[in-house]
């Protein structure tokens, strides 16, 4: 295995904009959040009937998650428009959430604009600027980010202020309940696999190192099922922009449907892809069966794959142990390729053309 992973001279001269700290700040993101109060909603918020969540790539993220964690426990149906456009049955019985890390993310201040057309219940989750200025002008309620345990200011390494202030914003419409022990439980669960999965671990007992060694030079399609769906979308998004690496994922049981097909063509398969299956014992057991036999066609088809199995022990610690895992992974990633994981420049340059 590289070195670099166990060299933090080295890591810092590579990671420019400190995104380390930012990983290894994710407990602390999430404390912080942990103490603000409730919105105080109209009547007609707490009366909604569906939930349209919109956002763009990291800003997105956190509606997978929670979509995921808690798909048997909302009573309400919760979609997520990831475009400039709404779905025509946004209402005035829908809870629109708009979800911008950065409040400048064009799609969003244009969907707010429409769902504003059709007075929907409307509340944002952002740091301020434009989309802030917005529901400050149009006197809506918004959770405002305070974003200091976040020095590289990537979206995806934000996570933990998008996921609780979108938690926020559904505790305070009466949809989700999110007690103290649910905090308590994602501060010891950041706390433990910050250490397991952190820089200071060494490359031989580190599973976040030893994943990033394993998966290098290779197109990582990420499997997770279940509760931790959303984060196999995060941990693919999270390859893709922080290492550069061609990553997407697949959620069981629908890809075993049709993908297993598809991995026996181009030859070049078994030399250029990896699956990585994200494993939980809170499975339903068909799912548990599926990944088995999954494993095994892949075999057959010279598909090589790794699987994380977790450990915490409840949904909700599994799928904060998986971020960090995710996280971790893909910055150590980074550096075995040599590359600086927070600059974006593909994106830069997408954005400066469509400004022209």
């Amino acid at each position: 295995m590289n070195d670099i992973l166990d060299d933090i001279v080295a890591i810092k001269k590579l990671d420019s904009k400190n995104m380390l700290g930012s990983i290894e700040q994710l407990g602390a993101q999430l404390a912080q959040m942990a103490q603000t109060p409730n919105l105080d909603l109209p009547d007609n918020y707490r009366s909604c009937d569906k939930i349209l969540v919109v956002g763009m790539g990291g800003s997105a993220l956190s509606a997978h998650v929670l979509q995921s964690l808690y798909f048997s426990e909302l009573k309400l149906p919760l979609t997520i428009v990831n475009d400039y456009r709404l779905p025509a049955w946004v209402d005035n019985k829908t809870l629109v959430i708009a979800c911008s890390y950065s409040g400048t993310t064009e799609e969003v201040l244009a969907a707010v604009e429409s769902a504003k057309i059709t007075r929907a219940c409307i509340i944002g989750v952002t740091k301020g600027d434009k989309l802030g200025a917005w529901f400050a002008k149009n006197n809506l309620p918004f959770v405002a980010l305070n974003i200091e345990h976040n020095p590289c200011g990537s979206p995806r390494m934000g996570l933990g202020y998008s996921i609780a202030g979108l938690i926020i914003v559904l505790r305070s419409a009466g949809i989700l309940s999110f007690v103290e022990g649910d905090w308590t439980t994602i501060a010891d669960t950041c706390a433990r696999y910050g250490d397991v999965f952190g820089v200071a671990s060494p490359s031989t007992a580190n599973g976040a190192k030893m994943l990033a060694a394993e998966i290098e030079n290779k197109s990582v399609w990420v499997v997770g099922a279940e509760h931790l769906s959303g984060n196999a979308h995060i941990f693919a998004n999270q390859l893709n922009e922080n290492a550069k690496c061609l990553a997407g994922f697949f959620v069981l049981p629908e890809m075993n449907h049709h993908l297993l097909e598809g991995t026996v063509y181009p030859e070049s398969n078994k030399k250029t892809i990896t699956f990585l299956f994200l494993e939980s014992d809170n499975y339903n057991e068909r799912i548990k069966k599926r990944i088995t036999v999954t494993k095994s066609v892949l075999e057959k088809n010279g598909i090589s794959f790794s699987s994380y199995n977790t450990t915490s022990n409840t949904r909700l610690g599994e799928v904060v142990e998986v971020l960090a895992l995710s996280s971790n992974a893909s910055f150590y990633s980074a550096m075995l390729l040599g590359v600086d994981p927070t600059a974006i420049p593909f994106v830069d340059f997408l954005k400066a053309n469509l400004k022209k």
